[in-house]
């Protein structure tokens, strides 16, 4: 979830992620309408596991397990890949730290023959995946606001790539999804 302004810091709710200030966090509320359900739906029907930051692992973690439904089940039933430079309570079921060489871990765990990794939230693992070429697609759900100060997708770091279009859909709420894979380097031309 990210705004148009490329903002992702706490869409869920107020105080999902209040650092540096933020006082915006729920900003996808007003947006999500009865046409978001069957495609978040769509996307957990397959198998997957979660790659997750600490902060975002820590929110998740006192919500999901205690939650049961089209959602929380395929959260819960997932293997969940942790990175954190610092201690961490794995509490939640089938939750693995990555510590360490991070870069390395994730090449690694990439060669694996297990499901797709998915990653929610997570802005400062998601610098770390862009800085390093690590990210295949993109699934940005581009809501309808600027935010002005935020935690952005697309910080200092990201290197420069190229992604192909795969599928897209405007909703009624004006909610744009964009779903796009990594298609190699930037070409650049000129109109001259």
């Amino acid at each position: 979830m990210v705004s148009l302004d490329g903002v992702m810091q706490a869409p869920g709710g107020s105080k999902e992620d209040t650092a540096e200030g933020f006082k915006y966090g729920g900003w996808s509320f007003p947006y999500v309408d009865e046409t978001f359900g069957p495609i978040i739906n769509k996307e957990l029907s397959v198998p997957f596991d979660m790659l997750l930051g600490r902060t975002t692992y820590e929110i998740f973690a006192r919500y999901w397990p205690k939650r049961e439904g089209p959602i929380a089940d395929p959260f819960n039933k997932a293997k969940k890949y942790v990175v954190s430079d610092k201690g961490v309570d794995l509490t939640w079921k089938e939750s693995i730290l990555i510590d360490g060489d991070v870069v390395a871990k994730l090449k690694a765990l990439k060669k694996e023959n297990g499901p797709m990794l998915q990653v929610h939230g997570s802005a400062k693992l998601l610098q770390t995946l862009l800085k390093d070429d690590l990210v295949d697609e993109l699934r940005l759900r581009i809501f309808p606001v600027t935010l002005g100060t935020g935690k952005r997708l697309f910080a200092e770091g990201t290197i420069p790539a190229a992604f192909e279009l795969i599928d897209s859909q405007a909703l009624p709420s004006g909610v744009i999804l964009a779903n796009y894979k990594r298609s190699g380097e930037v070409k650049t031309g000129s109109f001259a």
